[in-house]
């Protein structure tokens, strides 16, 4: 029902716009595309935000290996000695 309702206002905006002329109807469709679209990147920015502070920085299996390849090193470094 949503959709059908957003269908049937654009249709509605574009007769709008189409009656008020190329220039002044361009000038506001193009207002309205670009104003959707940098709303849309600060939400995905904002989105972005929050996600990276919920998530950690490493996994599990990042700090395992590490740790393995530490070890691994201390131990070759002792063998040499």
């Amino acid at each position: 029902m949503k959709l059908i309702f957003s269908i049937f206002l654009c249709m509605i905006l574009g007769y709008i716009l189409l009656m008020l002329g190329p220039l002044a109807g361009g000038v506001i469709a193009f207002g309205l595309v670009m104003g959707t679209l940098f709303r849309g990147l600060y939400v995905l920015n904002d989105i972005h935000k929050r996600l990276k502070d919920l998530a950690p920085g490493k996994d599990r299996v990042g700090e395992v290996y590490e740790e393995y390849l530490k070890d691994r090193d201390r131990q070759g470094d002792e063998g040499n000695g």
